[in-house]
């Protein structure tokens, strides 16, 4: 594995247990906010559940190299899953993170994208030819 595809694993999986760690702390209530309206199940339980799974996959991503295929796979999956909530918060209008605007809502629905790629990525998904 590359330099560059291992620190892109470490610092995703790092940014992801910080993010779940958010979650359940102190963000706990702007993370709530980008619950859909339309979401079955109650907001502070989706909220937690996310968070758990952020963590569990962050913490993967960095403490399990011999699965990073298995890992990157699940974290990309896991941000086309929540991606619809992004889409309900540009929508609705929700504030959250400063995301305060259309346009900075519009703006954040093009980042989901990059962090799937991220995940492939880190998790040797991109590589042309050769061993995986």
């Amino acid at each position: 594995m590359t330099t560059a595809r291992t620190a892109a694993r470490l610092v995703l999986g790092a940014a992801m247990v910080g993010a779940g760690v958010l979650h359940l702390t102190v963000q706990r209530q702007d993370f709530q906010a980008q619950v859909p309206s339309w979401f079955p199940l109650d907001e502070d339980l989706t909220v937690l559940g996310s968070g758990a799974a952020e963590i569990a996959l962050g913490a993967a991503f960095l403490a399990l190299p011999g699965k990073k295929r298995l890992v990157g796979g699940l974290l990309a999956a896991f941000f086309v899953v929540i991606f619809p909530g992004n889409i309900a918060q540009y929508v609705e209008g929700t504030d959250a993170f400063g995301l305060d605007t259309d346009t900075k809502r519009l703006v954040r629905l093009f980042f989901q994208p990059l962090l799937v790629l991220w995940a492939l990525y880190g998790g040797d998904w991109l590589r042309r030819g050769g061993r995986r």
